[in-house]
This record gives C-alpha cells, sequence and structure tokens, in this order.
C-alpha cells in the first residue's frame, strides 16, 4: 500500500514540465479515485475539462482578448496538458455553494496529488481571466459553472531540483475548543 503521507509531504508544483504528458487512458483512473472526496448529497459540482494541441493556442488567444492584448498568451503552452477544472454549482437544499465550490476544489487537489505520486509534474495555475467572458466562452461553461483554474501537467524536467517548503509548526493550526 503506497504511503499517503509522504506523498503528501513530497508534493511540490512543478512550473517547468517536459512535453511528455499522461494519455486520456491514464487519466481516467486517476479521475475516478479523485471523485472519491466527501461530497455531501453527492452532488458531483464539478466536471473536467482536457486542453491539448491546439486547445492551448485558443486558450492563449482567449486569454489575450480578454487581457485586451495583440498578441496571444504563450502560458497555456508551457505544458502540452492542461486540465481546466470547472464549479459547476448544483441546486440543493441542503449543500450550500462554499461547500459545494469545496468539493470542485478538493477534486482538483486530489487529482494533483494523484498525477505526482504517477510521476507527473504539475502545477495548479489560476488568473483573474478565467472569469472574463472569452475565457469562459472558450470552455463552454454555463452561468452556473466557474472556471476555478487548470492543472498544468507534464514530465518532470531531469535538472529540476526538488522544491523546498518550510514546514509549519502544526501547533499553530491544530486545537482544541477554548
Amino acid at each position: 500500500m503506497p504511503d499517503v503521507l509522504a506523498a503528501v509531504e513530497g508534493r511540490r508544483s512543478y512550473s517547468r514540465v517536459t512535453e511528455k504528458a499522461p494519455t486520456h487512458e491514464d487519466l481516467l483512473p486517476l479521475v475516478a479515485a479523485s471523485a472519491r472526496v466527501a461530497d455531501h448529497g453527492a452532488l458531483h459540482p464539478w466536471r473536467l475539462i482536457e486542453l491539448r494541441g491546439d486547445d492551448r493556442v485558443r486558450l492563449g488567444e482567449a486569454i489575450a482578448r480578454a487581457e485586451h492584448d495583440d498578441k496571444p498568451s504563450q502560458k497555456p503552452l508551457r505544458a502540452s496538458l492542461l486540465i481546466a477544472i470547472v464549479f459547476c454549482k448544483q441546486k440543493s437544499g441542503k449543500v450550500p455553494g462554499w461547500e459545494q465550490e469545496a468539493v470542485a476544489s478538493g477534486v482538483a487537489h486530489t487529482l494533483s496529488l494523484l498525477l505526482a505520486d504517477a510521476g507527473w509534474g504539475v502545477i495548479w495555475r489560476t488568473g483573474h481571466y478565467t472569469r472574463s467572458k472569452p475565457v469562459r466562452k472558450l470552455h463552454g461553461l454555463s452561468k452556473k459553472e466557474q472556471l476555478l483554474g487548470w492543472l498544468y501537467v507534464g514530465g518532470i524536467p531531469e535538472n529540476s531540483k526538488a522544491g523546498h517548503r518550510k514546514p509549519i509548526d502544526a501547533e499553530q493550526f491544530l486545537s482544541v475548543l477554548p
């Protein structure tokens, strides 16, 4: 059985990745496992969109329109696979919107952990243009959906240095009732 604690402790973001990327078939079991996050009411308030090849160019053009720039953004070309995370708010008298958005975020983070554990470099990128009309339109979002960003996924460069994060003092974040 894999050591989940070690996998989580070893997680880091890779701002640069190689062109190698998981296939659609590689992603399916990871997405299925990511769906196991706590989801009050089993509403599944999320969906994912794969962007590969020219889809990334089209995203760069949409970002440029959102930024009122003449040149397409090169940001989406930093990885050969982008996975858009879409929050799909569901009608519910029991589960508030914030809780549903937490589920969508949990799916994205869990997927990033599973991708990292499978040997892929991942970074979750966001930006104010995720709420822009051109970017929303490109992703085919409905009025009740929000784009939470993209997981940029690729191979880990050989010369990549291991990231270092300063450990937190867990005592500062874990308490008992006063």
